[in-house]
């Protein structure tokens, strides 16, 4: 597991700028980081928002370093004397030479990515479930983070940039791992993170608005997650299965083209789909089970998540798991015994209502949770609500609206403000809540608490025997973040402590 420099030039079809009789040194590391970049390994220098990567050269002990016209300048001004590649465009290259250097682990990997707006951890949660039960060794890389056979590995990215990618694909390889459950995220394609990766399996779950502040039309932000399946893209994979419930997963079928596997759980689509899920029936406390037909078999499941767009999910999951060639009987049993954590995870204190945490954080989400809810109970259904800062403003309104249209009690608060002033994020939330509401009789109460601790605290409150109410936005995330800081925050300890609070209240 290593590449010569004379093989990363020609990967790459780079420049060889200095390193004359040095082709033959071996990198069997490569990175992006120059703090934490191993002695002697290749390290690739991008342009950033704030400094370009060259500038960091001096720090490492990097054995050469790749890099673009700009970086070649920083570095000749700094007086570099180690091998250094040049190409156009480090990110079209990056990932093929990580890949190189760690030797293609991706091809000794039935790997199976997972793109779209909502959905993608839920899906993964249950392909690794499934996969595991199946008697597979299963990596997981995602949203909530990495995991060989269960056992956490730290990372920071829902799908990390192309050298810690490959070498987490190299280290599953020596650990046996046969498996791989990954999320791809629209900023991991725009970026060409999975480059050099060899996909088994690529599915989609659906699109709607979401990342407006990266992608800057829904048509640019659809074309993105596209790359996945064009029968022209190199990240394409060898099956695709994708989800046909909307509009723009009935394009992205289009796009994929005749070989594309298609699920369908709803309308039309649950008719003309390959797979096809029917016969939904829902418990009391929002367990579902249906009947679903796949190519060459039938199944009957059973899934303790509630929501419609869990049926999706699953769907997704085993139509995944089929294309990948694991034991659908065994896979489909676990599913029965999934939990994903923040999302639509109940929380019980004893309480005499429903309460739950759902990482949902943009318009469809919102609007999906609230319903799923509201078909669950013969009361009223209260939500927590913010929108993140140094994101999608656009979204901020809508989100509101979608709250008021559906909830009888909405109480606005801070979700992740990041650099923004929390207070002007709020307005805009309260601003779509209040228009909505006015078309609404009798109106939904709309309550604005900045302080996210207090706002969970007035919905538990709110809340009676057969309510439902949900917190929204975090899900499984431990942090507030404000102005740079990372501030201990997990809505699911304090709706805990809020429902406990309340029974204490009224018992006394």
């Amino acid at each position: 597991m290593a590449a010569t420099l004379k093989t990363i030039v020609a990967v790459t079809r780079g420049r060889l700028l200095q390193g004359a009789g040095q082709e033959d040194h071996t990198f069997e590391h490569m990175g992006l980081d120059s703090s934490t970049l191993e002695p002697g390994g290749l390290f690739a220098a991008l342009p950033g928002t704030r400094a370009h990567g060259a500038s960091f050269a001096g720090k490492t002990q990097a054995g050469a370093i790749l890099t673009d016209e700009h970086g070649v300048e920083i570095l000749k001004e700094a007086g570099e004397t180690r091998p250094v590649i040049e190409v156009s465009d480090v990110r079209d290259v990056l990932g093929f030479a990580a890949a190189e250097v760690y030797g293609h682990p991706s091809s000794q990997l039935s790997i199976i990515g997972i793109t779209g707006t909502s959905g993608k951890t839920t899906t993964s949660y249950l392909v690794e479930a499934g996969l595991i039960a199946a008697g597979c060794s299963v990596g997981l890389i995602g949203t909530t983070g990495t995991r060989i056979n269960g056992q956490p590995v730290p990372t920071s990215l829902t799908t990390p940039e192309a050298p810690t990618l490959q070498a987490l694909f190299a280290r599953m390889v020596q650990e046996g791992v046969t498996h791989v459950v990954m999320e791809v995220s629209s900023h991991a394609l725009a970026l060409r993170r999975v480059q050099g990766t060899q996909l088994k399996v690529g599915a989609f779950s659906n699109l709607s608005q979401d990342h407006l502040d990266f992608h800057p039309t829904m048509q640019d932000y659809f074309d993105t997650k596209a790359l996945f399946f064009r029968e022209d893209s190199a990240l394409r994979a060898e099956h695709s299965v994708i989800c046909v419930d909307d509009e723009w997963g009935q394009r992205m079928a289009q796009v994929a083209g005749s070989g594309a596997i298609t699920v369908g759980t709803r309308g039309k689509a649950a008719k003309e789909a390959q797979v096809r899920a029917h016969d939904i029936q829902v418990d009391p406390i929002g367990g579902q089970r249906f009947a679903l037909d796949l190519p060459g078999e039938s199944l009957d499941l059973s899934i303790p998540l509630p929501g419609r767009f869990n049926v999706a999910n699953t769907a997704l999951a085993v139509a995944l798991a089929q294309a990948a060639g694991a034991d659908i009987q065994a896979f489909s049993k676990a599913l029965a015994r999934v939990a994903v954590p923040g999302r639509m995870e109940r929380i019980d204190a004893g309480q005499d209502f429903i309460a739950v945490v759902d990482y949902a954080h943009k318009p469809a989400a919102i609007a999906e949770v609230l319903d799923t809810l509201r078909a669950q109970v013969s009361g009223r259904v209260g939500i927590a609500v913010g929108a993140g800062g140094n994101r999608d403003h656009s979204k901020r309104p809508i989100m509101g609206a979608e709250a008021a249209r559906r909830a009888d009690f909405v109480v606005v608060t801070d979700d992740n403000p990041r650099d923004e002033e929390p207070g002007p994020i709020r307005t805009a939330v309260i601003e779509g809540a209040q228009q909505a509401a006015r078309q609404r009789e009798p109106q939904p109460e709309i309550v604005e608490l900045g302080d996210r601790r207090e706002a969970i605290a007035a919905l538990a409150s709110w809340a009676q025997a057969g309510d439902a109410i949900v917190v929204a936005g975090k899900g499984h995330e431990n942090g507030q973040l404000v102005k740079g800081v990372n501030h201990p925050f997990d809505d699911r300890e304090e709706l805990r402590r809020a429902l406990e609070h309340k029974d204490g209240e009224e018992n006394r």
